[in-house]
């Protein structure tokens, strides 16, 4: 028994020639189908380079455009040159120029004589194949496309429209099932002659013929008309991306070849010199028998789309930056984002920086400059506290604070009067987590000496602006873990809330409750200031219920004396 194996090239002409004498040597007979493209010089020099072969032969060359019927024409010819050359042969192996053998060819003859009636053809219906790239599944086996998609994409886009909208559809012939799958097959001399002498090859040729990429469903639908016993695979090893390109193997390929023990992978790099000299070797070389197995690294391919269609949480790259939602994620880790807490309590920031081990900021976001930890004016990733280069584009200073000192917490203040461009991206960032004291902005302008008048105009506007950035934390499009209390109700009882913020960003640390609070500022007077900005017409509503009669202090004085239960 012999496997005969189809070879289509059309460039690196060079290697194919290396890989066809090593099928040669191992014995399989080889018929050569060269693109028209190729300059006929460029062609006779191919030929004459392996007239010493005495089992390769050349078959008619047609011009073969991807997604063509030209593809399919260059296999029909060069199958009925083989079949009819060597009649010895009993399965017919489709290969490509870029195609080279991983194992043994021994061990190929082997598996497939054991196998005399089984054709290994990828071989599914448009409705169980994930793969199809481009938006036409059955449609491609009902419509008409005469015009190339790579070479008049307009043309083909506008004649798929104008068959959609007239309603015009194709007949598939004698009621065959379309089916699907991938180009390169090895089928039995059984099956093979058997779509080649059909007496309605004719009516099939010219229906497949205006079918989109017919060499992906030619073979693929006839031969279950046909075959007794078809495997749905390919034994070679072919890998394409999110956008239907094949794959190209590299040197540095060479170990995940090595474990897919497939028998044949494109698409080869012509250049990869280091995996042509290690697969086309002898057998003490080789590797091990054993069943072609694509899915061992099939894993690998998925994490490899992965990565380059969603890339790294908080990382940018060109090709994603401009567009929102193409990025995966604003952030990479974790933050905390505190409004109100650094005017209400006094040493906030250092306080919080001790109970929880995290990197505690100031206000990044304020007017002046960007208030990082310990007054550094430089951060990781030589991040600058300049308002002006900050304020250019606050989303990504986010988050390249954020990527630049991962592994450790960041967490920083906010207030009404930073820049509240960044709004909307903490609120939709899942990273984020926002606490807020709604109306502590009132605390700074209640201990300022400024005219009344100008503290009225300034608490009209901070209000206005808190107002809506709480509308939009309280949005359904928000994503982020948002906490909201009052004035009025933190400051009642603010042991409990602390505690959860704590346990949030260090669950490990505060097992046994806090043993150091932050102090509070001072609000002896609050209500009544209140009270004075409602006489003057500004209604703060944001802060809560503070009673004008008595201030906090006195509040704490009447509360009920702890008792003891034995």
């Amino acid at each position: 028994m012999s496997v005969g194996i189809v070879m289509l090239v059309h460039t690196a002409l060079g290697r194919a020639e290396q890989v066809a004498r090593h099928w040669s040597v191992a014995g399989c007979p080889l018929v050569i189908h060269a693109d028209v493209s190729v300059p006929n010089k460029t062609y006779h020099a191919f030929q004459k380079s392996m007239s010493d072969l005495p089992n390769v032969r050349f078959s008619r060359r047609h011009r073969c455009e991807w997604g063509t019927w030209g593809l399919v024409a260059a296999s029909q010819s060069a199958s009925e040159m083989m079949l009819k050359e060597f009649p010895e042969v009993r399965h017919v192996y489709l290969t490509s120029g870029a195609c080279l053998p991983l194992r043994p060819v021994q061990e190929l003859l082997d598996y497939l004589a054991v196998r005399p009636l089984t054709d290994f053809i990828e071989s599914a219906t448009t409705a169980d194949v994930p793969w199809t790239i481009g938006g036409l599944d059955a449609e491609r086996f009902t419509l008409r496309f005469p015009f190339s998609w790579r070479k008049n994409r307009y043309l083909f886009d506008r004649y798929v429209a104008l068959q959609r909208r007239i309603g015009m559809k194709r007949r598939i012939p004698n009621g065959i099932v379309p089916h699907m799958g991938s180009q390169w097959w090895c089928l039995t001399r059984q099956t093979l002659s058997a779509i080649l002498s059909d007496p309605e090859r004719g009516t099939y040729d010219r229906y497949f013929s205006k079918v989109w990429i017919p060499d992906e469903s030619y073979f693929q639908t006839l031969a279950r008309q046909y075959s007794h016993q078809i495997e749905s695979r390919s034994l070679t090893l072919s890998k394409f991306g999110y956008q239907g390109k094949p794959h190209i193997f590299y040197d540095d390929h060479l170990q995940l070849l090595r474990r897919s023990d497939c028998f044949v992978a494109r698409k080869i790099w012509p250049q990869a010199s280091r995996l042509y000299d290690a697969f086309l070797t002898d057998e003490a070389g080789a590797m091990n028998r054993t069943e072609p197995n694509p899915a061992k690294i099939d894993r690998i391919f998925a994490k490899a789309v992965e990565r380059r269609t969603r890339g790294r949480p908080g990382l940018y790259m060109q090709s994603r930056f401009p567009v929102e939602s193409r990025e995966n994620g604003l952030t990479s880790s974790k933050y905390s984002v505190f409004q109100g807490f650094s005017a209400l309590f006094e040493n906030f920031e250092p306080w919080l920086a001790r109970a929880t081990g995290a990197r505690v900021h100031g206000h990044i976001f304020a007017p002046e400059r960007a208030e990082f930890s310990d007054g550094e004016v430089v951060m990781n990733g030589a991040l600058p506290d300049s308002a002006a280069l900050r304020d250019y584009n606050p989303r990504a200073f986010l988050a390249n604070l954020i990527w630049n000192t991962r592994g450790e917490r960041q967490c920083f203040q906010f207030s009404p009067r930073d820049n509240q461009d960044i709004n909307w991206d903490i609120a939709k960032d899942p990273n984020a987590q926002i606490s807020v004291i709604s109306g502590a902005w009132s605390v700074p302008l209640f201990k300022s000496n400024q005219d009344f008048a100008d503290i009225r105009r300034d608490a009209a506007l901070l209000q206005q602006i808190e107002s809506k950035h709480l509308e939009i934390l309280r949005s359904s499009w928000t994503k982020a873990r948002v906490r909201i209390w009052t004035m009025a109700e933190f400051i009642e009882a603010p042991i409990e809330p602390l505690q959860t913020i704590i346990d949030d960003i260090a669950p490990h640390t505060t097992q046994r409750g806090l043993s150091e609070v932050p102090k509070m500022i001072d609000l002896t007077g609050f209500g009544q200031f209140l009270q004075n900005l409602k006489n003057q017409g500004m209604h703060p509503y944001l802060m809560g219920n503070f009673p004008v009669s008595h201030d906090l202090q006195d509040t704490r004085k009447n509360a009920r004396k702890p008792y003891l239960v034995r």
